[in-house]
């Protein structure tokens, strides 16, 4: 079963378990969470990104991270962070530090790009720690072919329904499309 909302349709979150027994009531000791069924491997989503998630050459989230240029502070601060980023994670692909607004993004930023998994879950983590006052906003590649889908469309659903902001949110101009 699909559910549609507005112009977007999402597939069942239950796709592959609609066969599957009840979930059991029972919590676990701490007297709040759920104990679950036990399955004999983690989910895939731990090794790769799930489809339509782009597993190519533009990996599968985008990273802006945003600065104020008229604030002193927050413009020294995301060229240390920069730089920081090019340090201790020189295995993603980091783009150059923007000193005027470029392409949807309506205040300069620089880009980082994840292609796992495990480069999301550490990077996201570290930088939900050392964004400071910075704003960021992190969205998906995917990658969609179909009938009247266009790669605007597209992009236009990644950096706005399917976006994951840190920090203030900035209104993108998804005009630029």
């Amino acid at each position: 079963m699909a559910y549609s909302s507005g112009k977007y349709t999402y597939p069942s979150p239950l796709e592959g378990y609609e066969n599957a027994p009840p979930l059991p009531e029972e919590k676990n000791e701490d007297g709040k969470s759920f104990k679950n069924p036990v399955k004999e491997t983690l989910s895939k989503a731990y090794l790769e990104f799930p489809d339509p998630l782009d597993r190519g050459r533009r990996g599968g989230f985008d990273v802006h991270i945003y600065y104020l240029p008229n604030n002193e502070n927050q413009t020294r601060y995301a060229k240390e962070l920069w730089e920081r980023i090019r340090r201790e994670f020189p295995e993603l692909r980091i783009y150059r530090f923007w000193d005027r607004p470029v392409g949807p993004h309506p205040v300069p930023m620089f880009e980082v790009n994840l292609f796992t998994p495990a480069q999301f879950g550490a990077f996201i983590a570290w930088l939900a720690i050392y964004r400071g006052p910075l704003s960021v906003l992190i969205h998906p590649n995917t990658v969609e072919e179909g009938e009247g889908i266009s790669e605007a469309d597209v992009d236009r659903r990644n950096h706005s329904q399917r976006a994951i902001w840190m920090g203030e949110r900035f209104p993108l101009d998804l005009d630029r499309f």
